[in-house]
């Protein structure tokens, strides 16, 4: 995951405020569609409710179904960012969405820097946006403050499921502030290794991988639809 670094090069310092946004914004954000970023419990919280003010939630979890988000993340297989470590339709919805004034405002930049930043958890967020699981999945672009989001709302586990996000400390760290990198769970494969589906991974890429569980440091568990 040579390219999957937090934020690389001109991605890192960006990429860390890029996923600080409170969730009080996203409270607000989500009313009109927006990213997710948390800084504390009560904001974890936002997201959802935000999404569940405009869809049922009956209705947001007859389409958010495990077999649903996965086959939108294997359709994914082989998106690859540009020279730049950009230009993915992942980073540009990101970039778009309502959400990324309130991050701007809090942490300066400019709505282009979105397109060169690592993309793994915008990624997974595109997925849960386009799949009708947003308010399950989160929305972020920090691996860090996602998968505090799910630890935030009790949905934070170490058994890996079908569907579940993967948060990886590459030096088998299991504290949070550690993370690097996010990916959905496709199976256990029950030898000590999952079989994953991944954004801005190997070269830049959606891949499907194979990951030693010594490397996770969680799973976040949407509520999926029956």
């Amino acid at each position: 995951m040579a390219k999957s670094h937090l934020f690389r090069a001109t991605k890192s310092t960006f990429a860390h405020a890029v996923l600080g946004v409170s969730v009080a914004a996203a409270a607000l954000a989500g009313q009109s569609a927006a990213h997710a970023d948390t800084t504390t419990a009560h904001a974890a919280a936002a997201p959802a409710h935000a999404a569940a003010k405009s869809h049922p939630e009956s209705e947001i979890k007859a389409k958010a179904t495990v077999s649903r988000v996965l086959a939108l993340a294997k359709a994914q297989v082989g998106t690859t960012e540009n020279a730049y470590g950009g230009g993915t339709k992942f980073q540009k919805w990101y970039m778009n969405s309502p959400r990324a004034l309130e991050t701007l405002r809090r942490d300066g930049g400019t709505r282009a820097d979105y397109l060169n930043a690592a993309w793994c958890s915008m990624f997974v967020s595109w997925v849960g946006d386009q799949s009708g699981a947003r308010s399950m999945v989160g929305w972020d672009a920090y691996t860090v403050e996602h998968a505090k989001w799910f630890a935030h709302n009790n949905h934070w586990g170490t058994t890996p499921k079908p569907g579940a996000v993967v948060f990886f400390s590459w030096g088998g760290s299991k504290s949070l502030d550690d993370i690097e990198h996010v990916g959905f769970v496709v199976k256990d494969n029950h030898d000590g290794t999952i079989s994953t589906i991944e954004g801005n991974t190997g070269n830049g890429s959606v891949q499907q991988r194979v990951r030693p569980t010594s490397q996770v440091v969680g799973y976040g568990y949407p509520s999926y639809g029956a």
